[in-house]
Formats: C-alpha cells, structure tokens, sequence
C-alpha cells in the first residue's frame, strides 16, 4: 500500500468510476469531485499527492482551475487529462506548471505511468528540500574533542554508520546524543532521504501514537483530516526517537510491532502500511532498572540495543572544554555579529573545574550569555556566574566563615534543623549583600519584607540601625 492520495477531478461519472478503480488496484486513495470549484474545496481541506485534472470543466475549464491552484500555493504534481487536445492547450498547461498532458481514450498503462512517475519525482523534490533546509538547520557539527573519550566515540558512530542496525544511544541530559544521531544519519547509506525525530518526552501520551503512526479522518475528535505519523514521513530514511523510555508500555508495545513486521496501521484505520525506516532511539536512564522496574519492555530493549553507544559526560572529558569552548565563541561570536573573543586563562582554569552537571549544553549557554553580554573582546573570570568561578556557599575555601557554617549545618541531627541552618546563613548572607537593606534583601530572597522581618526576629538577625528601611 503506497498511502498516497489522489484527487481526480473530471465531469464525466464514467470517467471518474473507472479512473477511480485502476487506481485504487494500483495502491492509492482516490477522491473524485465533478468541478474544479469542489476540487479546489478538497485541495484547501486535504492532503493530496498528486491532482488529475480534465481540461474541460462545467463553468470554469482544467486551465483555469490549474492556475488557482498555483495562486493559491497548492504544490502538488498536476496530470492534466483532455479529449479535445491541441498544442496551444498542452503548452498553456505546461507552463502553468502541469506535469504530463494525456489525451483520451486513456488506457490503464498510460495512465499508471505518467501517475507513478509524477510521484516519483515529487517525492524527490520534497526530499531534496527537506535535506535542504535540514542542512541549513540543522547540519551536525562536528564532534569536537580530542579526549580519549571523543576518539572512542566517533570510531563508533563511523562503524555503526553504514549499516542498517538499530543504534540505542544513552547518555546524561545536555551531551550531545541528537547531535550523535544526526551524524550517523549524515554517514550511512540513508543520508539523502528523510531525517525525522520526535522527542517521546514532549508528547501527551493520548496524542504519541497518532505522531508516531498517523491517523485518519474522524478517527478522534480534531482529526479533521487524514496525517501521517513519523514511520511514514520517514520511510526510506532514519527515524530518531528521543527519550524513548517515556514512552508508555501500550505505545512501547506497537512500536516493537512496527520495528519487528515494519508494518502498522495509521490511528483508525485498517490498512496496512509497510515502510522501510532505520530507528535511532535515545535515552538518558537507565533501561535495565526500569526493566526491571516494569516500566520498559525487555523484547524492546533487545529490539533497539543491536548497537550500543554511550556519549561520555563533560565531566570525564575536562581536556576537551578548552577546544569546545573556543569553539563555541567563535561560533556565536559570529552569529551574534561580534568581532572574535578571547577567555583569559584563570576564566578557562574555572571552566576546567567546574562539573558541568548540564554537560554541553550548559557550557554552550554559559558561553552563549558571556558573549552577548561581554563589553570588551576578552572573558575575564570575574564575567562567569557565581557558580562556575567559585563563589557560592558549597564552592567556597575551607577557611571562609560561610564553608565552616555550611558543614555545621550538614551534620545537624533532624531535617528541621539543617533547614532552618541553612535558612539563617543564606538570609545573613543575603542581607550582607544588600548592605542591610531589609527591602532590597526581601526582594533578592522572593519573600515579602514583613515575612523577612518575622525572620530576622526569630532568627535574632538585626540589621544594623543605619538602614533606613529596616
């Protein structure tokens, strides 16, 4: 079953039943209308793949309607039919854009041909625009690093590339398993066709398979129209489906059908529609406690582990922070219109340390911030946020008062306690920041001044009387 759909607009009710019934032999969905007014109804309301168009309508003729449709923005492959043809009428048509003219009688032969390769080409053209337009933005970086890690990496992503096996990429939050995707989509055999993902996180669970699989008109309330889902929109191609383990056991256990037959059924529909896509899946838990958990199908699991990568945290790759970093200034420096930056060295030092709980993303941003915000063409250290060069209370020196009072407040014996602790160092310290300004204090903590008040008393932290609003 192709699943494509096919609109014939023709006066003639023989010609329409018989059209009709070849075509539906051949694979297709046929609607037919008897005007080009209702053909151009059905063209605003629907998602056609190609029109079969008779030259000669009641009120208005196949030419004219065929102009409207190219006014209108309608880009679908045009088969134009006639009885009565001459070159002034098949050049007019060329030139609006008709794909093939056929002259009656029509025979099944000539008929299927000029349908099948006007599809044909459509479906290259789309996909040469959806490669276009993905490589303008989307194009994969490339995997910066030279860390031992990186190395390992790549030598994966390029021996998992060519072939069609299942790739589970697994890895934190931030550190670049899209981006490992993409690449082994860009190498392998499937580069020039669809590149199609879904993030299984972002999706309400009563929506997941209708994206995945499509549905068809009417089969739930707003399924207005027919839709293909993802399998479909990536047939031939690679489909990526990220943070996989969201996904629910129902919606686990038609995709397991989908990867096992490569056939599935859009949402309220009977046929059966076969596809050949390769899947990458990703994920950023742990699949084998959520097996064993039951929140995960093990056939799954063995479905989509064929190759197994692992993309490293930042935190185990610290020698490659100076190359993303310069990398990533450089990048955004000229995007943002800015001359080239430089990062002094005690700016890189902190880099360096810092853990990186958000992984490449978080540096990225952090480096995307320092270079919209930067008034010179150098980062000093002191440009970092507080966290990254060492300021706040868990990254101070062992001899800073603050440290000393935070590991007091760690060993306090109840919940209560260490709460109230901490409550009373970071009100101390925020009201120290504000020069002892009850108003401006309350404001930086989020709290109401008169509750701040109420703290302070209790917590025997009197502002000194200079202040004028205490």
């Amino acid at each position: 079953m192709t699943g494509e759909r096919i609109l014939l607009i023709d006066d003639e009710a023989g010609i329409r039943a018989s059209l009709g019934r070849v075509l539906t032999d051949e694979g297709y969905a046929v609607e037919s209308v008897p005007d080009g007014e209702r053909g151009l109804a059905k063209l605003a309301k629907g998602d056609f793949s190609l029109v079969l168009l008779d030259v000669w309508l009641p009120k208005r003729d196949g030419l004219e309607i065929l102009q409207e449709m190219r006014s209108r923005g309608f880009d679908v492959p045009v088969v134009m039919i006639s009885g009565h043809a001459n070159i002034d009428t098949a050049v007019r048509a060329t030139r609006l854009g008709a794909w093939d003219f056929i002259e009656k009688p029509l025979t099944i032969e000539k008929i299927t041909v000029s349908v099948r390769n006007a599809l044909k080409q459509h479906r290259l053209e789309g996909r040469n625009l959806r490669l276009r337009n993905a490589l303008q933005a989307h194009a994969p970086r490339a995997l910066i690093g030279e860390s031992e890690a990186v190395v390992a990496l790549r030598e994966q992503i390029e021996r998992a590339a060519p072939t069609n096996g299942r790739v589970l990429i697994m890895g934190e939050n931030g550190t670049g398993k899209e981006l490992v995707a993409r690449m082994i989509h860009s190498l392998s055999l499937r580069t020039e066709e669809p590149f199609i993902e879904m993030n299984c996180a972002a999706i309400p669970e009563e929506l997941i398979e209708s994206e995945l699989f499509g549905h068809v008109k009417g089969s739930f309330t707003g399924a207005i129209d027919d839709k293909k889902g993802k399998f479909e929109l990536a047939d031939q191609g690679t489909l990526f489906l990220d943070e996989i383990a969201d996904m629910s056991l129902r919606t686990q256990s038609k995709v397991l059908r989908a990867l096992q037959e490569q056939t599935f059924e859009r949402v309220g529909g009977a046929a059966s529609l076969r596809v050949d896509v390769r899947v990458l899946a990703a994920t950023n838990k742990d699949l084998t406690e959520a097996i064993r958990k039951g929140s995960f199908r093990e056939d799954l699991f063995f479905r989509l582990n064929v190759i197994p990568i692992t993309v490293p945290p930042l935190r185990e790759r610290k020698e490659d922070i100076p190359l993303l970093a310069r990398w990533f200034i450089a990048e955004l420096a000229a995007g943002y219109g800015r001359a080239p930056l430089t990062i002094a060295a005690s700016a890189m030092e902190a880099m360096v340390e810092y853990p990186w709980p958000g992984n490449v993303r978080e540096l990225r941003n952090t480096i995307e911030r320092l270079v919209i915000m930067a008034r010179d063409d150098r980062i000093e250290r002191a440009a970092l946020p507080p966290e990254i060069r060492g300021d706040s209370v868990g990254r101070t020196a062992p001899n800073d008062p603050d440290y000393r009072a935070f590991l007091e407040i760690a060993g306090s014996a109840t919940l209560r306690e260490a709460r109230e602790g901490f409550e009373r160092l970071l009100i101390a310290r925020r009201l120290a920041e504000c020069g002892q300004n009850v108003s401006r204090a309350a404001e930086a903590l989020g709290v109401e001044r008169s509750n701040l008040h109420r703290k302070l008393k209790a917590y025997g932290l009197v502002p000194d009387r200079g202040d004028p609003e205490a």
